[in-house]
Parts: structure tokens; C-alpha cells; sequence
């Protein structure tokens, strides 16, 4: 279950990221699941490996548009975009080409600690103000949101199962770090095994 983030102030309400990414994966069934670089990879993998995982490395800014296309390829299949608020700045284009496109099976999750973890916890621009699930809003995603509270990730957890609509979700976590638990960094191996659970033959 998710706890609140004690250490941040009232006003600024946060969720401890490792339960918060837990929560939301439990019992995921056959979820498609892309992650954002850094610590939402480490964040998934320390749920359990799956091969419904798809690790990006060293590609920051394309989570969301890889995970785009895997919503395309697999309309019958419910695909989560998990991602940081530095990595989604990176890429905050790949919205408009979402709402262009609008896979009713994608939903994309923004955990928001407002610093780049990366590179030394600098302040990101959702740490000075923007907000973006306010951006996904006003370029069209109806369904996007700002969560701050457990009931909201376990309302969360079963919309992005049998999403209806595109979905965008922004969840406000606390700036505590966790282990890092590294899965595979090979990227030739990520991809086939991920084409091998699709039921994807070799060569195609």
C-alpha cells in the first residue's frame, strides 16, 4: 500500500515512489509497461523482471513515443508509459503526436519528485512551477491528472488495466532516494524478449 512522504511539508503533498510504482503494478496481468530513464526503471524493476518490461537506456526523452508505438502495434494489449519529470520535459513534444494519434490503451505516468535524480537533484521546471498534467490538459488529453494520495493511485492502478481513453497522470512523489535495482542493459536482449512475449517471430 502507498505511504505518504512525511519528510516534505503540508503543502506539498508527496508519495514514496518505490510503493507508489509497487501499488500500481500489482497483480498487473499482462500490462505493457515502458520505462522513462533512471530511477522509474529502477522503480519497475524492483517490482519483479517481466518480459511485458521494456527498459529504456541511454534514450532519455522517448519513453512516451516508444511507448506510443507499442500502443499502436498492440491495440488489444493496455500499455503504461512510467516515466520521471526530467525524462518527460526531454520529450514533451511526444504529447502532441499522442493526441494526434489517440490510443484509447496507452496511459502515461509522470512520477514527479520536481529535480533531475540523475544529475545531481538540480531543480526541474516542475519544480519551479509547471505543471504537467496542465500541459497534457491543454493539448488535449481529457483525461489528465495530478494524484498526491493513495486512493488516487489505487483508482489509477485500475484505469490504466482497461484504459477507455489516452490518459495522462502526473504523481507527486517525495525526492528520497531508493536502491537501484539494475536490470538488463542490454538493449538488442530487452527488445527481443519483449518481441518473443508479443508471440513476435524473429526476423519480423
Amino acid at each position: 500500500m502507498v505511504t505518504a512522504d512525511n519528510s516534505k511539508a503540508s503543502s506539498e503533498p508527496s508519495l514514496d515512489r518505490r510503493e507508489v510504482v509497487a501499488t500500481l503494478l500489482h497483480e498487473r496481468g499482462d500490462l505493457l509497461v515502458v520505462t522513462g530513464l533512471g530511477s522509474s526503471t529502477y522503480d519497475v524493476a524492483a517490482c519483479g523482471e517481466s518480459d511485458n518490461n521494456f527498459y529504456l537506456w541511454g534514450a532519455m526523452g522517448s519513453a512516451v513515443t516508444v511507448g506510443l508505438g507499442l500502443a499502436k502495434a498492440q491495440p488489444d494489449r493496455s500499455v503504461a508509459v512510467i516515466t520521471g519529470d526530467g525524462e518527460m520535459l526531454m520529450g514533451i513534444g511526444a504529447l502532441v503526436t499522442c493526441v494526434t494519434q489517440a490510443p484509447a490503451n496507452l496511459t502515461i505516468i509522470v512520477l514527479d519528485n520536481r529535480h533531475y535524480g540523475e544529475t545531481g537533484m538540480q531543480a526541474s521546471h516542475t519544480g519551479l512551477g509547471v505543471s504537467l498534467h496542465q500541459v497534457a490538459k491543454g493539448i488535449g488529453i481529457e483525461d489528465a491528472r495530478e494524484i498526491s494520495d493513495s486512493p488516487a493511485v489505487i483508482e489509477l492502478r485500475q484505469q490504466m488495466r482497461e484504459p477507455r481513453a489516452l490518459g495522462f497522470a502526473t504523481i507527486r512523489i517525495g525526492e528520497g532516494p531508493h536502491e537501484r535495482v539494475l536490470p538488463s542493459r542490454d538493449g538488442v536482449a530487452n527488445k527481443l524478449r519483449m518481441r518473443s512475449a508479443l508471440g513476435i517471430a524473429a526476423g519480423h
